[in-house]
């Protein structure tokens, strides 16, 4: 699902709702998540999943097309667990 399509899906179930406000609130939870990343802190929304940063250590690796060793810097990147009710509904066999 992409950010167009999220906002379609809250205006349809929330038709007293204007479309701006709806743009604005998405963007104002996406954000908040991004700038909680960002200060290497992390976000959790309970019954959905947390957001975190993990750190990557450099290593070396290799470049496909030409076979060379190439350094691959240290860096951060990232990460989503998550919760237990995704899981299951993942996971669900009838």
């Amino acid at each position: 699902m992409i950010k167009s399509s999220l906002i379609k899906k809250l205006l349809k179930n929330n038709p007293h709702l204007v479309q701006k406000d709806v743009e604005n609130i998405v963007n104002i939870v996406l954000d908040g998540i991004s700038n909680a990343l960002s200060k290497k802190g992390r976000a959790e929304i309970r019954g959905f999943g947390t957001f975190s940063v993990r750190h990557r250590n450099a290593r070396n690796g290799r470049n496909p097309r030409t076979g060379d060793n190439v350094v691959v810097p240290a860096k951060n990147v990232p990460m989503f667990k998550p919760g237990k009710s995704i899981r299951d509904r993942l996971n669900y066999k009838s």
